[in-house]
């Protein structure tokens, strides 16, 4: 499973085809904002139910978002022995360095600009979920 954690419904749809196209079929659930996303992965809110041993395999993540933002996102993740080895890869529009250097800072694993190209994002994605879903050793989990 992908946690896609994207405000704008616009990049979440395409995040989402874009994913698809390339072939990975893994189930990817979206949380709008924040705190939507904290739930999700430590099993608050409407997420009560969830069993949170089923981590998703990786998150990406928007720096911009509402009620709570990527950078504190990243840091909450970090600071929770539940999810703190998550592979979480930064994906913003976001052109300023100082974003991409806190949030490297902050502990993500990767951090990528995201291509206005539809067709460059599809394979920006691509490349990704390649590496992180296919390549990549997964943390072992805690």
């Amino acid at each position: 499973m992908i946690l896609l954690v994207e405000d704008n419904a616009d990049d979440a749809a395409l995040a989402v085809r874009a994913l698809r196209q390339n072939g990975f079929a893994h189930e990817v659930v979206r949380a709008k904002d924040g705190v939507e996303a904290l739930d999700f992965l430590h099993g608050f809110g409407e997420h009560a139910s969830r069993d949170t041993r089923d981590l998703p395999m990786l998150v990406l993540l928007d720096l911009k978002l509402p009620r709570k933002d990527g950078l504190t996102v990243l840091q909450e993740i970090r600071q929770s022995p539940l999810t703190r080895r998550l592979p979480v890869v930064i994906l913003t529009s976001s052109r300023d360095d100082a974003d991409l250097a806190s949030g490297y800072d902050r502990g993500a694993n990767s951090c990528v600009r995201k291509p206005v190209d539809f067709t460059e994002f599809v394979k920006t994605l691509n490349t990704l979920a390649t590496y992180w879903l296919k390549i990549n050793e997964q943390p072992p989990r805690s």
